[in-house]
């Protein structure tokens, strides 16, 4: 809603004269700048220029890679490592970009390593074992600015390890399934030591909860999907995704875990899968022609999406007039 237009429709509806409107807009506080605008900016100031450092770093290593031989690239990589780190310990002002670093410099250092020695082990170990030790540098920083990545890093691990117990295939078949139930509930309990309850130890994490979110609803539904589509007959992977996602969906829609982005990404994949499976059964009956299953899919799905719009955001305007009732009684 936009504030303004609807402060001129209130003056509007009650005839205000012109200098009470002016006393409202001045009460509105429409023309004052942001609130915290200047820790935000040098906040946001300090993570560029952490981020353009870090960059010209990497450009001048790749510049003069070959004359450091390989303990000074070593050297170099553990060096990063360290001071970035010591950096976030000791200067709270720097701790976040400084973090930032930290963790990439950790994920450069794993990679050199491996490409260094061959060591063999899967790609999922060395993404595991670089989201493990980089955890204690998120749980003290206490920032999206770091949890982000850092689920990117686990998320990856997860779809990894996977893929590398599914004879590196991604596939949805039977015998997989205990492998894909596993990833699923890591994913799930990394979107749950995200939550709100969790936040006194992780800080501000909304975006890398909602990220988490998103990556276990899309790997469920594909693999939902991909057990509809590419199997004779309806393997459990379809009905046990859309119970998963719709279990999902009705724990977001809580008012202690209202999240409207991981309610919509929910109801979204529900849609998703409700419409892949009309369009099974429509397909596969024999009965009609091409163009009215798809009429027939067209209309089901535009009618199930606007339905689900509108429940979302019925139950979002619930949420909040709760929340605004429960803040005016404490009052």
């Amino acid at each position: 809603m936009n504030l303004r237009l609807a402060l001129y429709e209130l003056a509007s509806a009650h005839r205000l004269p012109q200098p009470r409107m002016r006393a409202l807009f001045a009460l509105a506080e429409l023309d004052a700048p942001p609130p915290d605008l200047a820790r935000r900016f040098w906040r946001t100031v300090a993570l560029l220029a952490a981020g353009l450092g870090g960059f010209g770093l990497v450009m001048w290593v790749a510049a003069n890679w070959d004359t450091l031989g390989r303990t000074g690239q070593f050297a170099l990589l553990q060096g990063w490592v360290l001071l970035t780190a010591l950096a976030a310990w000791r200067i709270a002002a720097l701790r976040t970009p400084m973090g930032l670093l930290c963790l990439l410099g950790t994920g450069a250092l794993f990679a050199y390593y491996g490409q260094t020695y061959q060591t063999g082990a899967d790609a999922w170990q060395l993404f595991a074992l670089w989201a493990v030790l980089t955890l204690p540098l998120c749980l003290g920083v206490r920032s999206d600015v770091l949890w982000f990545p850092w689920v990117v890093v686990a998320c990856s691990a997860i779809s990894l390890w996977a893929y590398a117990h599914t004879g590196h295939r991604w596939k949805a078949d039977y015998r997989d399934l205990p492998i894909h139930l596993a990833s699923w509930g890591l994913g799930a309990l990394l979107a749950v030591g995200l939550s709100p309850w969790a936040q006194r130890w992780t800080g501000t994490a909304h975006w890398a909860r909602r990220l988490a979110l998103m990556a276990m609803a899309v790997s469920v539904t594909l693999a939902a999907l991909a057990g509809l589509f590419f199997h004779s007959g309806v393997v459990p992977y379809y009905l046990l995704g859309l119970v998963l996602m719709a279990g999902a969906g009705g724990l977001l829609m809580q008012p202690c875990w209202f999240d409207i982005v991981g309610l919509s990404v929910a109801v979204l994949c529900v849609d998703t899968l409700l419409v892949a499976g009309l369009v099974h059964v429509l397909f596969n009956s024999g009965s009609g022609g091409d163009i009215g299953r798809l009429l027939v899919t067209g209309l089901a799905a535009a009618g199930l999406l606007a339905v689900s719009v509108a429940w979302v955001m019925r139950r979002q305007s619930a949420v909040l007039a709760a929340a605004a009732q429960q803040e005016g009684d404490a009052a």
